[in-house]
């Protein structure tokens, strides 16, 4: 990834923060999913009153991606804390936006921990969710679908 492609990513990451729905948790988190081609893909979480169904900001990018044909990604940004203020720390995708990602991401895809431009954390995705459940798991030996069950 180039400098500039890097920056842009940043850049839109702490941007889409800004429209994030949390009247609950006032925690506001943005990502930018950078798509093989080039393409920025911005999500932000979005809270509901019975929390069952909000969605995360990293899957919010990520299903907005794949609802325009986009199935390949090279790296994803992801900047988060309290509601109108910088982010004061590093913010980690869930579990549930790590096994998402791993759906359509290899271990080596890039995962960018933002805390402003200048300061980023860079993780791959096999660091964050070792041993992922991915499609490659139900054609494995021993037919892993059925240990889940």
């Amino acid at each position: 990834m180039t400098r500039e492609t890097e920056e842009r990513l940043l850049r839109c990451a702490l941007e889409a923060r800004a429209n994030a729905y949390v009247p609950y948790s006032h925690w506001a988190v943005g990502a930018a999913l950078l798509a093989q081609d080039g393409t920025l893909f911005p999500g932000c979480n979005v809270e509901n009153t019975a929390y069952g169904p909000t969605n995360c900001a990293e899957r919010t990018a990520l299903f907005s991606a794949v609802a325009q044909g986009k199935r390949r990604f090279a790296a994803i940004a992801i900047a988060g804390g309290r509601q109108g203020e910088p982010p004061a720390s590093f913010c980690p995708p869930c579990g549930v936006c790590r096994q998402a990602l791993a759906e359509f991401c290899g271990p080596e895809f890039e995962v960018l921990l933002v805390k402003s431009e200048g300061e980023v954390r860079r993780h791959t995705l096999g660091e964050l969710l070792p041993f992922a459940f991915t499609p490659a798991s139900l054609a494995e030996e021993g037919d892993a679908a059925h240990a889940h069950v």
